[in-house]
């Protein structure tokens, strides 16, 4: 029977480890590959048996990069701290390694924002490769938004991964600062120039593709606050982006 490896990276995740951990606790091998944490991250994982180790921090994709390669087994699933899976779902992977049909698999994502799961927005099914063979595939380097590239046929799991994105405001607000930071910076590498007209442009167009052409109105008031959230994030990239530059000219 193929064996597989779950693969968490993590920093001051103290609130979701636990859990997430414990949702993987059908693998042969659970890895929490931490980036500095602050806070008792590290204690806890070790405490439910994950392979607990450090990494500097790079960016998510090379991050998760190197939680693969440290991997005992052949079969991967990558797991985020604040995403869960269910029974269902841990009952399906086995199913689908074990059938020997592809090497990759994609899994829908079942995300709550604040108090409500989001069925529009673009939030659903939102299918991202999290299934896959070791040496088949790898995560792009980018800061944030990293996607796992592979050149085989990809297979689908029908049970959702149940993402915990959002619990309150305070992660809203926070998320953005951080996100628009790091998409600034995958921007830059990029060779994009920022300025105030494009981060405007750019923001009223995110509400607008969110809460109108992906049906964001039907997602009730949390569609809104997702829309205007992601207004927010894209201005703020591009806003960001025009000093970070700046700096580049001055150094």
């Amino acid at each position: 029977m193929p064996r597989i490896s779950v693969i968490i990276i993590a920093k001051d995740e103290s609130e979701n480890i636990a859990d997430c951990i414990k949702s993987a606790n059908f693998a042969d091998e659970v890895i929490v590959l931490d980036s500095g944490s602050s806070d008792n991250t590290i204690s806890i994982a070790k405490k439910l048996g994950a392979k607990s180790l450090y990494r500097p921090w790079k960016s998510y994709g090379h991050h998760k990069n190197i939680a693969i390669q440290l991997a005992k087994y052949e079969w991967i699933f990558s797991l985020d701290a604040d995403e869960r899976i269910t029974k269902a779902l841990a009952k399906e992977i086995k199913i689908k390694i074990n059938s020997g049909l592809y090497d990759v698999y994609d899994v829908p994502r079942k995300s709550l924002f604040i108090s409500r799961f989001i069925r529009f927005s673009g939030w659903w099914p939102d299918r991202t490769k999290r299934l896959f063979k070791k040496n088949n595939a790898q995560f792009t380097k980018h800061n944030v938004h990293e996607h796992l590239i592979t050149k085989c046929e990809i297979g689908h799991l029908n049970e959702p991964l149940i993402h915990y994105s959002y619990r309150n405001f305070e992660t809203v607000l926070k998320k953005i600062n951080v996100y628009s930071s790091l998409g600034a910076k995958d921007l830059k590498n990029r060779g994009k120039n920022g300025s105030l007209k494009k981060a405007l442009f750019h923001g009223i167009w995110a509400f607008i593709r969110t809460y109108f052409l992906r049906l964001g109105i039907l997602d009730g008031s949390e569609g809104f606050i997702l829309a205007v959230m992601n207004a927010e994030a894209t201005y703020y990239r591009y806003l960001k982006l025009i000093y970070i530059n700046k700096r580049s000219i001055n150094v």
